[in-house]
């Protein structure tokens, strides 16, 4: 979709254009272009976060103090829609996108000089301690112990649904520090290294046949308090702050691409079309929603993390059903027998997908947040 855009940012999205086209390969577009989740492995990701980093550009929503390129939230609308009509890959959004973040926010100087640059660069590659086998949407009821034993904690327990733990050098993690008083106030947030010992990665193969998911457990693991993120029985807070990052994001530049991607694989059937059609509409609306949430209008913070991953999770599983429906005609319809490269990962992504509505907080969890806010 082109926006109506002023002549400053025509100028940005003519400069975004000509350094993808000169850096974005082939090879980089068809990884992309066949990745069956959202989280693309770091042998794709990494080299383009490279790419990105060497031009200053790997990390579009950071300010200049810490890195970032310091672009207007126009500027990096732009920048996602562009990267998306290109077929760019994904970079993983643990450390640039979330516990980043919460870093600038709440860390101490030192934090802040140690991890950032590193998030940057890609020499720390993160993975997300939150969800264990008895607290998942109900996250407050984590279990992870961790002891205090001189100027470290002592963690016990295990974390699921880790997702590129077994590629991670870094955990960012919930643990439990107190039992006393409500479950929430008992919590806190620490940065930890995945090799340290006492940490074993168990995989978890997803019904799309993918390995990005496991279970991390600790036995005996000494984390450092040094490493621990906000004040001690307060990692409640730093979370709360870090997932308005993790599920509010630009949905619609990549979902208007790839919906237009399957317009032109489907010249046949007419009632498709008409699916695509009135999918287009909705993404229309879901694209205003995001822009007027980027100029804070109408709603806070809260409201508008919540409902725009609603909108675009549920969008994106719609978008995963019709490409099941529109390569599925294709594919009966195929005169020399052959089946198009992509139809392979069309089945693989809709699986995939499922989880969208799931994690980041369930679907069901996001409304409740939306009532709460608006009702009272």
């Amino acid at each position: 979709m082109d926006l109506p855009l002023p002549t400053e940012l025509i100028s940005f999205r003519n400069e975004v254009r000509a350094f993808l086209e000169a850096n974005l390969t082939s090879e980089l577009r068809g990884a992309a272009a066949n990745a069956t989740s959202v989280f693309i492995d770091p042998d794709v990701s990494l080299p383009w976060q490279r790419v990105l980093n060497q031009r200053g550009w790997a990390a579009p929503d950071w300010p200049a103090e810490f890195g970032g390129p310091g672009w207007n939230e126009m500027q990096r609308y732009v920048f996602a829609a562009e990267c998306a009509r290109a077929g760019a890959p994904n970079l993983a959004p643990m450390g640039l996108k979330m516990v980043a973040p919460v870093i600038m926010h709440y860390g101490t100087p030192e934090q802040r000089a140690y991890y950032l640059p590193r998030i940057l660069s890609g020499e720390d590659y993160w993975c997300q301690g939150f969800s264990e086998p008895g607290a998942g949407s109900d996250l407050a009821a984590l279990q992870l112990r961790a002891v205090r034993d001189g100027d470290d904690y002592i963690l016990n327990g295990s974390k699921i649904w880790t997702t590129h733990a077994h590629f991670a050098n870094r955990m960012f993690a919930l643990v439990r520090t107190s039992t006393e008083g409500k479950p929430q106030a008992g919590i806190s947030f620490l940065l930890l290294d995945m090799g340290g010992a006492g940490i074993t990665v168990e995989p978890i193969h997803t019904l799309a046949g993918d390995h990005e998911l496991n279970q991390v457990f600790f036995d005996d693991v000494r984390v450092p308090q040094a490493n621990r993120l906000g004040a001690e029985n307060d990692g409640w807070s730093v979370a709360k702050h870090l997932l308005t990052f993790e599920r509010g994001g630009k949905y619609a530049p990549g979902l208007i691409d790839r919906l237009e991607r399957l317009r032109m694989r489907n010249a046949v059937d007419p009632v498709l079309r008409a699916r695509v059609d009135r999918e287009a509409v909705t993404l229309t609306a879901l694209q205003a929603l995001e822009l007027k949430a980027m100029r804070g209008e109408g709603g806070s913070t809260t409201i508008y993390a919540s409902a725009l991953k609603i909108l675009g999770t549920e969008a994106a599983q719609r978008i995963d059903i019709l490409a099941c429906e529109i390569d599925g005609y294709i594919a009966w319809v195929d005169a020399d027998g052959q089946t198009p490269a992509d139809l392979a990962v069309t089945v693989p992504r809709y699986l995939n997908a499922r989880a969208a509505s799931i994690y980041a907080g369930s679907n069901e969890i996001q409304r409740d947040l939306v009532a709460r806010e608006l009702l009272g």
